[in-house]
């Protein structure tokens, strides 16, 4: 999985010829089946309640980032963590740090660490392995069956981690290991010092059970890969590509937080063979990130609704729309004041801003302000909604928008989604909806 020149010194005592992997896994597995029998149960797993049956004190600290071990006395060791954080954030930064004292010569590199000032370039081994075994501790052998059965996309996975109160990281490395789908999960970070700043490669690849594909060691993803959209922790990207000896694959992924000592996201995900499961273009897809930075190539149409009263934007999307393009605000203005009528509900008006960005503001919403009704227009939305897919289609463009008629203006997004789908997806015209990152 890793060659020599990269392998760090820790892991290589640990492996001791075998795959790092495997040997962390291994090791997890006999942890926590030794736990189990002295009464550790769950789920949840409780990482402190692990570390007291293995003699680790946990120190609460609100003055470091994540969490950290540390010797306190000959070759005792003490995890001090930040209580501030988000409770699966924390959960899982203590187990992390647990499974660092499972490394032979823990004591001394944490000696090491201490008198150095940069993070070696070979840590990100040490921490790669680390989370792997995390993920075992917080959801062990014989945990969470119900994953075997379910729908493996990043969607799905991310709704169960609320759930779950897990890291990403771990959900998916469970439900890989309990899927009846073919698939490939993998981790991977952005190689620094290159040239092109979209250059990915796998930190590591776990297939499931009934991938028949090859996994090959450490590939780098192309320049143009989806994974590179995932430029903040919780942005999620989704697209269909090549990958290096494995072939045609759907990718769907999600940034997590970075090494230490790194600045951009980690980056894990599914690849599912092409041809078993292949992105419909009749279905909208929805992405975590901003709908004012539209994702792809060529001329990309941002939608909004605007309301029947007024054709100055004061609040939700459309402010943010304003402020960042104000002349967009402007032509919107001009185009209402150059004719009556212009405000009536179904009307639409586009904008290009340059050859890449456009803006398509839809008049769908009754009035503006508190309602005890909704104030969307759904006959008004469709009407609309048979505009953009015309206009889309003459300039063959994709369509971008946030969910649409569901903030202010009071809509249901079940009746919303449905009618973009009818009115622009089976048009053939792609449709992407942004969700901001928790």
């Amino acid at each position: 999985m890793v060659e020599p020149s990269e392998a760090n010194p820790s892991v290589e005592k640990l492996a001791a010829g075998r795959d790092p992997v495997e040997a962390i896994l291994s090791h997890c597995r006999s942890v926590v089946l030794s736990a189990v029998e002295k009464g550790w149960n769950g789920p949840p797993f409780d990482p402190f309640a692990l570390a007291e049956m293995l003699r680790i004190e946990t120190v609460p600290r609100d003055d470091i980032e994540d969490a950290r071990t540390i010797l306190s006395g000959g070759r005792k060791f003490t995890i001090e963590f930040n209580p501030n954080r988000p409770r699966a954030r924390t959960r899982f930064s203590v187990a992390h740090e647990i499974v660092h004292t499972f490394f032979p010569d823990c004591a001394e590199s944490i000696r090491n660490r201490a008198r150095k000032s940069q993070v070696p370039a070979d840590e990100w081994h040490l921490e790669m392995l680390c989370n792997i075994g995390a993920a075992e501790l917080l959801m062990p052998i014989g945990s969470f069956p119900e994953l075997r059965d379910a729908v493996l996309n990043i969607d799905t996975l991310l709704q169960l981690r609320k759930e779950y109160d897990m890291s990403v990281e771990a959900v998916l490395l469970r439900a890989t290991r309990l899927t009846e789908q073919a698939c490939l999960m993998f981790a991977a970070s952005r190689i620094e010092g290159e040239r092109s700043q979209n250059t990915y490669k796998t930190d590591y690849a776990i297939p499931s059970s009934t991938w028949s594909g090859p996994v090959p060691h450490r590939f780098a993803f192309s320049d143009r890969s989806v994974i590179a959209e995932c430029i903040a922790i919780g942005f999620t990207a989704k697209g269909d590509e090549n990958l290096p000896a494995v072939g045609d694959v759907h990718v769907e992924c999600v940034g997590v937080p970075p090494y230490p000592g790194r600045l951009f996201p980690r980056v894990v995900g599914l690849a599912v063979p092409y041809a078993i499961q292949h992105a419909s273009r009749r279905r909208i897809e929805i992405l975590r990130g901003d709908a004012t930075h539209p994702r792809g190539d060529g001329l990309r149409i941002v939608a909004q609704v605007v309301n029947n009263k007024t054709p100055n934007w004061g609040g939700g999307f459309a402010l943010v729309v304003r402020k960042n393009w104000p002349q967009v605000q402007r032509d919107f203005q001009e185009w209402v004041g150059g004719g009556s009528g212009r405000l009536r509900l179904g009307s639409v008006r586009f904008v290009l801003v340059d050859e890449s960005l456009g803006f398509l503001s839809m008049v769908c919403q009754h009035g503006y302000g508190p309602s005890p009704l909704p104030r969307i227009r759904y006959n008004a939305l469709g009407a609309c909604l048979v505009s953009v897919a015309e206009i889309a289609r003459e300039k063959q463009a994709s369509v971008h928008m946030p969910r649409i008629g569901c903030g202010q203006a009071g809509g249901d997004w079940s009746i919303v989604s449905e009618l973009i789908e009818e009115k622009v997806c089976r048009q053939g015209v792609p449709v992407t909806v942004y969700d901001l990152p928790e």
